[in-house]
């Protein structure tokens, strides 16, 4: 069987190191007997999607309906949710919409930041895609409809979305609201847009491993930051 892959970020290329050793792997959606996409940047038209024989395939990091859209790794960071998973789904022209395929949860720690989980689900998706093929292929495994009305969706990421608000804060104090949610976007924005605030007119990074680093210096840990900067208003403890 003759697949392309349509996959940008690098967490997602071993998807396609998988597939080339099971499948043999092209370069045009006219070679292609099916298409398989993983965070690919474009939206596919319905002449594209119809192109290949089987039609595209999408491996989309969320327990479909839930979080469609570009971020839903980040999001489920953000919202605490202890589980996650992999949808793969037959595409069509809605974005996330398509009937599914398979699905896996998969477990979400405290531990997880982005870049770990990203890394995670995309190599667990890497692992069983063949045989899901195989058997999507042979009508073994049957695409059902997607709960539609549950279906949620995340944002497009900014550098923005990384922005912590702390003018409102009492310098000094430290508020345990305020820093679970830090925590959460500190593992959801990492590597990128990351998490920063202005103060003083300078840019302050909020960093992994309990530092941070004002714009022009080092990354230093909080009780140094604190100790050098006092009046900074928010007080965490790392």
């Amino acid at each position: 069987m003759k697949i392309v892959f349509l996959g940008t970020p690098s967490f997602v290329q071993p998807i396609k190191q998988e597939l080339a050793k099971h499948f043999t792997l092209v370069d045009s959606l006219n070679e292609a007997d099916l298409c398989v996409v993983a965070a690919y940047g474009r939206i596919l038209t319905k002449k594209e999607l119809n192109t290949p024989k089987y039609g595209c395939i999408n491996v989309h990091p969320s327990l479909l309906p839930k979080y469609r859209g570009p971020s839903p790794i980040q999001q489920a960071i953000l919202n605490g949710d202890k589980v996650t998973g992999i949808t793969i789904i037959k595409m069509d022209e809605e974005v996330d919409h398509g009937p599914i395929i398979y699905q896996e949860r998969l477990d979400l720690s405290d531990m997880d930041n982005f870049d770990i989980l990203s890394k995670k689900m995309f190599q667990r998706a890497a692992d069983i895609l063949p045989n899901i093929i195989r058997n999507f292929i042979s009508g073994k495994l049957k695409p059902h409809r997607q709960n539609h009305p549950k279906g949620s969706f995340c944002p497009r990421l900014t550098r923005d979305s990384g922005y912590f608000p702390i003018d409102n804060l009492p310098a000094g104090r430290q508020v345990p609201h305020f820093q679970k949610k830090l925590d959460k976007m500190i593992r959801a924005y990492y590597p990128w847009p990351g998490v920063w605030t202005r103060w003083q007119g300078k840019i302050v990074k909020f960093l992994p491993g309990g530092l941070l680093q004002m714009e022009g210096k080092k990354p230093i840990s909080y009780k140094d930051f604190q100790n050098g900067y006092p009046d900074f208003p928010l007080r965490y403890s790392s």
